[in-house]
């Protein structure tokens, strides 16, 4: 059953809501519902201190309403609305239940649609500003046989998201690959943009390569187990071995 509540800018008017809260939280049922929204239309401000379970109602309301609304308000002044009858704000309300606006009803599609894409614009910061390592890796041929020009391009054909071969020049960790690679006797200038062979023994050449990882999209393991040591670039690569491994 409607309830009726008038005169909710005098005194007599909110000793009626005063009473009718007694016990509750909200005008009708559990739950914050339209009823509120034009009940609060019709209180021009928050009622004293000799009305708190109206004055609590009203500031449930209030925060409830602010929390849709973010904006700042700076204040509209209504002429002759100041001690005019709540009757009119109320009508109005009433007017609204045929409008498409539902302050609290279900999720559109529209919504679920927005949530997706903010939640897919917050997964892509998050791949931006994941951390990067530098990897030095030893991929080594089956025999004297292999091409090892046919094994770099087979290498580098690995291409994926967050994978860049031969690029660390952000690497902070410098000296210990720099000692690496000087003890291999390799120049500087493959340290960052190329592969080395390096000789292993009885003809046989291994391949030093630098790569860079964004550590949230690839996995060293699985680049090596699923890609490198995988058909058709095992024709070449029989195996690797990671030798050093630093974090950006």
């Amino acid at each position: 059953m409607a309830v009726t509540f008038s005169d909710l800018h005098t005194a007599d008017g909110l000793k009626a809501l005063e009473a009718h809260l007694a016990g509750k939280t909200y005008v009708s049922g559990d739950a914050i519902s339209k009823d509120d929204v034009k009940v609060f239309a019709a209180v021009p401000s928050k009622p004293g201190a000799e009305f708190p379970n109206a004055a609590r109602w009203y500031e449930t309301v209030f925060a409830t309403l602010a929390s849709r609304f973010p904006g700042k308000a700076v204040g509209v002044n209504l002429p002759g609305a100041g001690s005019a009858p709540a009757a009119p704000a109320a009508e109005a309300a009433k007017d609204d239940d045929d409008d498409d606006l539902d302050l609290f009803g279900d999720e559109t599609e529209d919504d679920k649609k927005a949530a997706e894409e903010r939640a897919a614009a917050k997964a892509s910061a998050k791949k931006k500003e994941s951390g990067k390592s530098s990897v030095l890796m030893d991929v080594k041929p089956w025999d004297d046989e292999t091409d090892m020009k046919k094994l770099e391009e087979a290498v580098r054909s690995v291409q994926m998201e967050g994978l860049t071969w031969g690029a660390c020049k952000e690497l902070l960790s410098v000296c210990i690959i720099a000692a690496y690679l000087f003890a291999c006797d390799i120049q500087l200038k493959y340290f960052y943009v190329a592969a080395k062979l390096v000789p292993v023994g009885y003809g046989i050449k291994k391949m030093t390569i630098m790569l860079t990882i964004v550590d949230d999209l690839v996995s060293v393991d699985s680049l090596i187990e699923d890609h490198l040591t995988m058909e058709p670039i095992n024709e070449y690569v029989q195996s690797c071995d990671i030798v050093a491994f630093n974090k950006i």
